[in-house]
């Protein structure tokens, strides 16, 4: 049932009441004339007697108050004064700045204001303010106050006397900070309930929100400004704590902005901001150990901290400069301005400490609030966002957990992520193995040989974290899935930091890819900086992963391998165990059980029991956050691109055969005339027939995205291979004819025949030329790239497939009668003919628009449509009102346009093309263009 809404008249009244009132309470305020009483004003209730410094020497000196007068850190600054014979007041107050005040009264000690035995640690006191009960029967006598403190910042300070009632000098306290004290409450209220807020959000919505790190810095925010408050003292029972929180705040605050920023910035600086948290933290146990140990207050240990925030925020802007010129800020603006603005406010407050005595808070609760107010308008975008795309997630896999863990239980973990490698299987036992004969020619001891074949087995374990799809990836990796693959050192060293039974574990895993030369990751170590253990492991791993097949390339011969081994001497190996192991090669020494990895059982150790559930722990978590994705299309039953992709590599190494590149014809005519169904039923249509030729497991076939389809086909001739297509291409026509709405549909189809252990990348860019080839000149049928070679047709002339699409729409766009139109069609229609009107005698020409990749090229479908996107916006917008375009293939565009002259055209084109380039930072495509008049169109 709907949920009841109240009427807008209504709603609008009750807000225009609102307004009103707000409104006229601001107004009110600001005109009418105060009502306060004029007793509380800083002149009525300020000491105006005149104060003499006794100095430790002897020497009297008339000083002004407040002031600030040279004492060393420690000493105790001694003021008298002689009371007026008028005095009255029944109190007289100070504040204390880190001090320890004493009042006396003709020599009696008063009031004294002394937190030692109730303070956690420190030498000084906290600043508040400290009240002496007076009299009139004081008039006229001497009174004395003792100010000590350790602190060089606030020795020899002496802040404003009052005198008075005590409730007049509170009211003029307040008056004067109260703002600065109600803007910090507001904050901690509001950070609490962000915080509180954005975790209900995360556990509703399954993802984290920025704003929960807003929240914990204005938290800290709060607490300095409530710290630094000169009403603290009415605020908590003990305001020594407090003041004390005031500097740890500022020590661990760059953690707070650091996690922040990170977060906004989307993990891109992750690195540099980790080593800030890191310093951060450092600085805070060193400070905190120098204040309970009684060395230096935190006081005086502030510049450290306060540098450490200024390196964090210069980092900040830093990257932001970065993001801004490499045009990555868009992402996160409101977020940066509203940084920019509050770390400047802070820099500004934290500075205030070295030019004024008291800091009010007033800049850092303003650029909270900024931050605050931005984020709010941040995280509601977001919500709104996730609540228009939000998707079932997946249900988070359950751990296996397992009480007793031995070694060889690590083994067959191990073995597991080498499951995630068909190539891989086997590799870490092997390696293992490797290492060990390696370490026992250089003479080490029979347990350090088991300890780094044990350590070494283990030495991929990182790769557990790397998606399956960029292990097993057969064309070249991004930059940011090598990035991926080298994290595997980290992560595996991280998993393994707990196991302490075994040497080497940790420096294996991290540093085994390391160079000699110092070329190498993550930590670009160089010669004998790698620890030993890696070295010899960098070795092993190298000689095993030549030997052995992977899915973009046979095994190395032997006289290759041992010529890599030789000539990356004191490069990338350590020359004096590269040499070592190539002499064991040439003598016959490197055997090993390579089809019996289990005989080699590895030694019970009752020890790793008690550290095995942590073990476990640590990678089941690294398991969990690696996310997967569905390897099959839901629509076709076919492999989606990445896993088919795979599959079909993984199968050009065993076989000879063919690569076909396939390809719907006017699938986006299907859609538009007849509806999305009609397209879907076609894509299914070939779905099931190309499903039905791969039921024998040696042919392979995947959905590449929207219309185009790749199958590998383990045959040797073409004749084999052009009956399968055959096949496919009558099976797809018999079922079109028989549904008039995928009547349109056709097929194209490039091949490449293709020996075993070719390059995925290299013949799947040949098919996708052949492919071109057809779409250009023969829509319908199939081509060979190896006939496309014979016949030299690459650059063949594209005007026979403009000037059949040019027959085509002349016949589909006649018709008898009226034109049977909807009012819009009609409006529109109407407008058009009204433009063209204007320019009856120009002629009609129809151009055809096509995006060629560049040769040897190969693009995914993200970059492909991202391409297209910025062509049709630069011929949406370079065309005129009675210019007319549409997509007429998953590559190519139609324009109808009236030129007066022919030899406009290419003007025009170039404007487009222009604006084309542009739009679109890639140079994977270059667009052609060729023309015909329509009036020759018989």
């Amino acid at each position: 049932m709907d949920r009841y809404s109240v009427s807008r008249t209504k709603r609008s009244l009750f807000y225009l009441m609102m307004a009103f009132l707000i409104v006229g309470f601001i107004i009110a305020e600001c005109i009418l004339p105060s009502e306060r009483s004029q007793s509380v004003s800083d002149n009525n209730i300020t000491y105006e007697g005149c104060f003499t410094w006794e100095k430790s020497d002897g020497e009297r000196e008339a000083i002004e108050v407040p002031g600030r007068y040279d004492v060393k850190p420690g000493d105790t600054m001694v003021i008298t004064t002689v009371l007026p014979d008028d005095f009255n007041a029944s109190v007289m107050a100070i504040r204390a700045s880190l001090q320890t005040v004493r009042f006396y009264v003709d020599g009696s000690l008063r009031a004294e204001y002394d937190t030692k035995d109730t303070r956690p640690f420190g030498k000084d006191s906290a600043s508040r303010y400290v009240f002496c009960n007076m009299s009139e029967d004081d008039a006229g006598k001497e009174l004395r106050i003792e100010l000590t403190s350790h602190a060089s910042n606030y020795s020899g300070v002496v802040n404003t006397v009052y005198c008075g009632d005590k409730s007049d000098i509170w009211t003029n306290i307040f008056h004067n900070s109260s703002r600065e004290t109600i803007i910090a409450f507001f904050i901690f209220f509001a950070a609490v309930v962000s915080v509180m807020f954005s975790i209900a959000l995360s556990i509703v919505y399954k993802t984290h929100f920025d704003m929960e790190y807003v929240g914990w810095c204005m938290l800290l925010g709060a607490i300095w400004m409530l710290g630094e408050s000169k009403l603290r003292q009415m605020l908590v029972p003990n305001a020594s704590v407090l003041a004390a929180m005031c500097f740890v705040v500022i020590l661990i605050s760059p953690i707070a902005v650091s996690i922040y920023i990170d977060s906004i910035q989307g993990g891109r600086y992750t690195r540099v901001y980790t080593c800030i948290e890191a310093l951060a933290a450092v600085n805070f146990i060193v400070c905190t150990s120098l204040q309970l140990f009684g060395v230096c207050d935190y006081i005086e240990t502030l510049p450290a901290g306060q540098g450490m925030l200024a390196v964090c925020c210069v980092v900040v802007i830093t990257t932001f400069i970065i993001d801004i010129i490499k045009h990555r800020a868009l992402g996160y603006r409101p977020e940066m301005v509203a940084m920019i603005v509050a770390l400047v406010l802070a820099l500004i407050e934290a500075a205030s400490v070295y030019f004024v005595v008291t800091m009010s808070g007033f800049f850092i609760g303003t650029g909270l609030i900024v931050i605050l107010f931005v984020n709010i308008i941040v995280t509601i975008k977001r919500i709104s966002e996730i609540e228009y795309k939000r998707q079932k997630e997946e249900s988070d896999r359950l751990r296996n957990q397992t009480e007793r863990v031995s070694l060889q239980m690590m083994k067959t973990l191990a073995a597991t992520i080498e499951a995630k490698d068909d190539y891989m299987r086997g590799h870490s036992y092997r390696v293992a193995e490797y290492s060990a004969l390696i370490a026992k020619q250089l003479g080490w001891s029979e347990h350090d040989v088991e300890n780094l074949r044990n350590a070494a087995y283990l030495h991929d374990i990182g790769k557990i974290g790397v998606p399956d799809t960029i292990l097993n990836k057969p064309t070249r990796l991004t930059d940011e899935e090598f990035a991926a693959i080298k994290s595997h050192t980290v992560m595996g060293a991280d998993i393994l930091k707990d196991i302490t039974l075994l040497d080497h574990l940790v420096d294996i895993a991290r540093n085994h890819h390391e160079r000699y030369d110092g070329k190498g990751y993550p930590d670009g170590l160089v010669g004998e900086e790698i620890p030993l253990s890696a070295r010899i492991v960098c070795v092993a791993d190298s000689y095993d992963a030549m030997r052995s097949r992977r899915i973009y390339r046979n095994a190395l011969p032997d006289e290759e391998i041992r010529r890599e081994l030789l000539d990356n001497c004191s490069t990338q190996f350590d020359p004096q165990i590269s040499r070592m192991f190539v002499d064991m090669l040439d003598k016959g020494m490197v055997v090993i059980d390579e089809d019996n990895p289990a005989a080699q059982g590895y030694r019970d150790n009752a020890a790793i029991e008690s550290v095995a559930d942590k073990f476990i722990s640590e990678v089941m978590k690294t398991m969990s956050s690696q996310e997967k994705a569905d390897s099959v299309d839901y629509l076709t039953g076919l492999y989606m691109r990445s896993r088919g992709q795979q599959v079909i590599a993984a199968l050009m190494q065993d076989n000879d055969g063919c690569l076909a590149f396939i390809d719907m014809d006017n699938l986006k005519k299907v859609n538009d005339v007849h509806g999305h169904k009609a397209g879907d039923r076609a894509l299914k249509l070939i779905g099931n027939l190309l499903a039905k030729e791969t039921e024998n497991e040696t042919f392979a076939a995947c959905r590449i995205g929207g219309d185009e389809f790749l199958i590998f086909m383990p045959y040797s001739d073409r004749a084999s291979v052009e009956s399968v297509i055959k096949r496919i291409f009558e099976g797809f026509e018999s079922a079109r004819e028989a549904d008039c709405e995928i009547k349109e549909a056709a097929l194209s189809a490039g091949l490449c025949m293709t020996t075993k252990g070719a390059m995925f990348e290299s013949d799947y860019t040949k098919a996708d030329k052949a492919l071109y080839y057809v779409k250009q000149n023969c829509k319908g049928s199939y081509f060979f790239y190896e006939q496309l070679l014979a016949d030299n047709k690459e650059n063949t002339n594209l005007s026979a497939d403009l000037r059949n699409v040019a027959k085509l729409l002349k016949e589909s766009g006649s018709y008898t009668g009226a034109l049977d139109l909807n009012y819009r069609e009609f409006a529109r229609i109407y407008e058009f003919v009204n433009n063209v009107g204007d320019r009856h005698n120009h002629n009609c020409y129809l151009v055809m628009v096509t995006m060629n990749t560049l040769p040897e090229q190969l693009a995914d479908i993200e970059e492909i449509e991202k391409a297209l996107d910025c062509m049709e916006q630069s011929i949406r917008s370079k065309i005129r009102k009675v210019d007319v375009c549409t997509r007429y293939s998953s590559m190519q565009y139609l324009i109808i346009l009236f030129e007066p002259q022919e030899n406009q055209i290419p003007n025009v084109m170039e404007r487009i093309f222009m604006h084309y380039y542009k739009l679109c930072d890639r140079e994977d495509f270059k667009p052609q263009y060729e023309y015909i008049k329509m009036t020759e169109v018989k």
